[in-house]
């Protein structure tokens, strides 16, 4: 059990479930532009995204071990990474193998993808692989990048790309149902970001808890989080979501708690970390959520 555990402790399995949660995303928007979808794409698509997750958790893994932040960082349940490496060294090559594995499959199942379904799916793939590699290393020291490329992955890439894979194209419903996990993914990495501040700085990290502040970045954890049920009202207000969508609006009860033990706690990080799970059961709940309405289609 023991090597089981420092085998999948780099691929952070516990968060991987945010994976399959925004492929259904996709797969419920296909459902209802198109009215039904190909079992093996779907698994395929599903297969696809956990390999990227993966690929870029066991990345992650491994350069925040060999920039030593993983040994300055202040590890709590959903931040600081998993703790395998810093526990055995030894393993740090094979996290590395994990994540360029991973990253392999991820090319292999796009490629299969790009034969079926053309060129419309190439740029949803290059920015998928850049992000995937270049996460940690550069993105991680531009603010801005580092607050929206969690979303883009999750949200615009993974929703859309899976809808384009089952149906062939690109649509409106798709691209509102992304922006959903756009905003929620983003909000969940920066909350995630407030314990690290001190140690991320050290290695030369730049995301907004460390240019803004805590109490600061919390702020824009509420516009994010506002924006998600903005989004929400907008697709079914022009249509482009079923009226059973807003299914998802009833996140709310824990998001507005959420969002003011951020903003209450954004300094103290032992009163935040409640706060830190509540914000992973939103972006788990909320997107299943609208998947129900759109499968309901009503």
């Amino acid at each position: 059990m023991s090597d089981l555990r420092n085998l999948l402790g780099p691929m952070r399995l516990p968060f991987i479930i945010l994976t399959p949660v925004c492929v259904l995303l996709g797969l419920a928007t296909a459902v209802w532009t198109s009215g039904r979808v190909n079992i093996f794409h779907s698994v395929l698509a599903l297969i696809g995204a956990v390999s990227a997750h993966t690929s870029v958790n066991a990345l992650n893994e491994y350069f925040d071990f060999k920039s030593g932040l993983d040994s300055m960082t202040r590890r709590t349940p959903f931040s600081g990474g998993s703790g395998t490496l810093p526990e055995n060294p030894k393993l740090s090559r094979q996290a590395l193998s994990t994540g360029l594995i991973t990253f392999v499959i991820t090319i292999l199942i796009g490629s299969y993808f790009l034969s079926l379904r053309g060129l419309s799916l190439l740029p949803i793939g290059v920015l998928g692989l850049l992000i995937i590699i270049s996460y940690t290393t550069w993105i991680s020291r531009n603010p801005i990048l580092c607050l929206i490329a969690p979303g883009i992955g999750f949200g615009l890439l993974m929703v859309m790309g899976t809808n384009l894979v089952l149906t062939g194209g690109y649509t409106w419903t798709a691209f509102i149902a992304s922006l959903i996990p756009f905003f929620l993914v983003s909000d969940l990495l920066l909350l995630n970001q407030f314990p690290d501040v001190e140690a991320d700085q050290t290695v030369g990290r730049r995301h907004l808890p460390i240019i803004l502040g805590r109490r600061g970045s919390s702020i824009i954890y509420g516009v994010f989080l506002l924006s998600a049920y903005l989004t929400i009202i907008f697709g079914v207000w022009f249509e482009y979501l079923p009226k059973a969508s807003l299914l998802g609006l009833g996140s709310v009860l824990i998001s507005v708690p959420a969002f003011w033990g951020a903003f209450i706690h954004a300094e103290n990080i032992s009163k935040l970390i409640p706060f830190m799970g509540l914000n992973i059961i939103i972006n788990i709940v909320t997107p299943v959520l609208v998947a129900i309405g759109l499968l309901v289609g009503e």
